[in-house]
């Protein structure tokens, strides 16, 4: 299967320059995705998401990824079958832990950050798929909880991390793994292999999807060293390589050229 490509559109960026992004990767046919950052306090990532998905037709868009400490996960289910029944197989979907020190600025850091997540990525995924949940976890109370309008094929669900442990917690739970800090071929290789012998022993089938963000500085964008990128890192085991500019020039458009070549 071929590598999927993406740039990320920042949100140090202002939200009125998304619509010229999305328009250029939309159509330029190299780029398959358009991944979104939900970082505190910059841009809301569903949001921005809706709007993304508006103003594209072809263009996959991504949230990489919603810290789930600031949503019930009920809510975010609502949100996202909304998305995936609007925009079908256009819509994926990160979640996290979200940057600690924000949570715990905005009241919300769990004391067990690994157990919040599982529950709450359980019941999202399980709502997904159409099922009535109950749920009386440390962090999640669900009862008998369904949606009215799930979608017909849910979204493409992964979990973004960093450590094994949520490495593996993303292959047991979900489609795969976001590795969300600038990975390399060797962190790429690590990550399919925990991810894969933990979906193994949680008893699933198929293979995990490893996308990985991928930090290009303003000097080295050209499109023979963005192929090069996602040449080494789609050789160690990445499904999907996201570009990202750097974060002292955050404008993805020369990112979008580029692989355009």
């Amino acid at each position: 299967m071929r590598t999927t490509t993406g740039v990320v559109f920042r949100p140090q960026a202002p939200p009125e320059q998304l619509r010229e992004v999305v328009e250029a990767a939309d159509a330029a046919e190299a780029v398959d995705e358009l991944w979104l950052w939900e970082d505190c306090f910059l841009e809301g990532g569903l949001t921005a998401a809706a709007a993304a998905l508006a103003w594209s037709s072809r263009v996959r868009v991504g949230i990489g990824l919603l810290p789930v400490p600031l949503r019930n996960p009920a809510l975010v289910a609502m949100e996202v079958a909304t998305l995936a029944r609007l925009f079908p197989d256009r819509f994926v979907l990160g979640l996290g832990h979200g940057v600690l020190d924000w949570m715990e600025q905005v009241g919300v850091r769990a004391p067990s950050p690994m157990t919040l997540l599982r529950e709450h990525t359980s019941a999202v995924a399980a709502l997904l798929a159409g099922e009535r949940v109950t749920v009386s976890g440390t962090y999640v109370q669900l009862d008998a909880v369904a949606l009215d309008w799930p979608p017909a094929r849910p979204p493409r669900l992964l979990v973004g991390a960093r450590g094994p442990r949520t490495v593996a917690l993303a292959g047991e739970l979900t489609d795969g793994v976001l590795l969300d800090a600038v990975a390399g071929p060797d962190e790429v290789a690590r990550a399919r292999a925990t991810a894969q012998e933990a979906r193994r022993l949680a008893g699933r089938e198929g293979e995990v999807h490893v996308a990985t963000y991928t930090e290009i500085g303003a000097a080295d964008v050209t499109p023979d060293a963005v192929a090069a990128r996602v040449s080494l890192l789609a050789a160690a085991g990445a499904d999907t390589v996201v570009l990202q500019s750097d974060g002292d020039d955050p404008d993805p458009l020369r990112l979008v050229s580029a692989l355009a070549g």
